[in-house]
């Protein structure tokens, strides 16, 4: 029992209602009763809907991965955490007013931006970040609703599984997404598409890629696409051969590269695309195309490689020979990195918000009281939807143990922050909204099923205001 928070429950705001923020929900909530709290938390999103990552991340044929939803939804669908969507927590709410309303805040927010990849030609049309492309097609409401899929050649920079998703749907038959909850808009831009080779490069070897063995083999489920490889690309070298006897992961990858590198000289047909893996290849200049008088076209015509070679201890080195590819679009898929919000303190350097165990932390080194952070905006966008828990677990645990440091707030109601999100006009949603918008997407995918070739499980609604209204009615 908490004699500092006896007369009432502790107010908690966690910003940001993707796995992270609902996992350290629901931590805290499942914490009240061995801890002998009472905890009233509100989860804040600055989207209408909920689930983050997994509805606006994850590659729309990824049912597996999908399914976590059920898995979060059945925790917000308890009643112990209240959803605040459609929030933008620094316009529509400011972190002051987030301290006025609650005692702690739990800052959950991800890491959406592409990392940058500092090369020659990367301002060319043509050149995208694989980030963007993902909210594209995932039907994310703040991205524009058309893509530019104009390259027949299409280079994916990276080696880890947002490259594999990427160009799994850059390569893939659109209409073998139609199964899916592809929005009708990125169907019918990729139903137009005249791509027909998507390169893969990683600057390392084969042993050294960071996708998993799951994101590879689905590669090879994709209808009429064949996968290519070059011999040239397969050096192992010490930390190579040490890693594959070690890692069961690493031997399941490099079993399963090597024996597509054996079956494609057996192929008796082609398919109409292919999708090559490239290793040991390091990006140096993204080359623009030429007009007959010699200017430049300001649009991407090719990328140029230098070859890398493995140096013994699993790391490369460059050979000096340069490699150049022609393709008329570059996606870089290097990583993603966070961003900050007004009054929290973040390091520019790793792109998260400054702190210690999830302690948010001042520039002198001190924990900024009752701030904390969760997820990839305090650890980086490395790891698996599944590490998010042990983030949350390890955040929540510091959260507990500085209960009776909270700075008590000034107006800690619960219909407080509703009354003072009505009086600024915030079109808020709620968790009631979000079963109305899920039962709507629903819907529509039965009258896609009924009208269309393919049975739907849904359609997603893409425009912000079209998912307010529809949670709202």
């Amino acid at each position: 029992m908490s004699e500092k928070f006896a007369h009432r429950p502790i107010r908690i705001a966690v910003v940001g209602a993707g796995p992270a923020g609902v996992y350290a929900s629901d931590i805290l909530a499942k914490a009240q009763k061995k801890h002998d709290l009472t905890f009233s938390i509100d989860l804040f999103d600055r989207y209408p809907a909920p689930f983050g990552l997994i509805r606006y991340g994850v590659a729309p044929d990824h049912p597996r991965i999908k399914g976590i939803i059920q898995a979060l939804h059945k925790v917000m669908d308890r009643g112990d955490v209240r959803l605040l969507g459609n929030v933008e927590i620094g316009s529509d709410l400011t972190l002051e007013d987030l301290r006025v309303h609650y005692d702690a805040v739990i800052f959950a927010t991800g890491a959406i931006r592409d990392a940058s990849m500092e090369i020659p030609g990367n301002h060319l049309h043509g050149s995208f970040g694989a980030a963007e492309f993902v909210s594209w097609y995932d039907g994310h409401p703040d991205f524009p609703r058309d893509w530019p899929l104009e390259a027949e050649q299409i280079a994916v920079i990276g080696n880890g599984n947002v490259a594999l998703d990427v160009a799994r749907v850059l390569s893939k038959h659109a209409d073998d997404l139609l199964t899916t909850e592809i929005p009708d808009n990125v169907y019918a831009g990729l139903k137009a598409s005249p791509a027909t080779d998507v390169r893969i490069f990683g600057r390392r070897g084969p042993a050294q890629v960071k996708f998993t063995p799951l994101e590879l083999r689905e590669l090879s489920h994709s209808r009429d696409v064949d996968i290519v490889l070059s011999e040239e690309d397969f050096e192992f070298d010490e930390a190579s051969d040490e890693a594959i006897r070690s890692d069961n992961q690493i031997k399941t990858m490099v079993n399963t590269l090597t024996n597509w590198l054996v079956e494609q000289e057996e192929r008796t047909e082609e398919a109409s695309k292919r999708l090559h893996l490239h290793f040991l290849h390091q990006p140096v200049e993204i080359l623009e195309g030429k007009h007959d008088d010699g200017t430049g076209t300001g649009r991407v015509a090719g990328i140029r490689f230098e070859r890398m070679e493995l140096d013994g201890a699993g790391n490369v080195t460059g050979t000096g020979e340069h490699i150049d590819y022609q393709v008329q679009a570059v996606y870089r898929a290097v990583g993603y990195y966070g961003t900050s919000v007004e009054g929290v303190p973040f390091d520019e350097r790793r792109g998260v918000i400054t702190n210690e165990a999830g302690r948010v932390l001042d520039a002198d080194g001190l924990h900024v009281p009752g701030t904390y952070a969760t997820g990839w905006i305090k650890r980086g966008p490395v790891g698996l939807i599944g590490h998010t828990k042990g983030d949350a677990r390890e955040t929540i645990s510091c959260l507990l143990e500085d209960v009776e440091q909270l700075p008590e707030a000034e107006d800690p109601q619960e219909s407080a922050v509703i009354e003072l999100l009505e009086s600024r006009g915030v079109q808020y949603t709620t968790w009631e909204g979000w079963l109305k918008l899920d039962e709507y997407e629903m819907q529509l995918g039965q009258q896609a099923t009924e009208s269309g070739p393919v049975e739907r499980e849904r359609v997603k609604v893409v425009p912000r205001a079209d998912m307010v209204h529809r949670s709202r009615v």
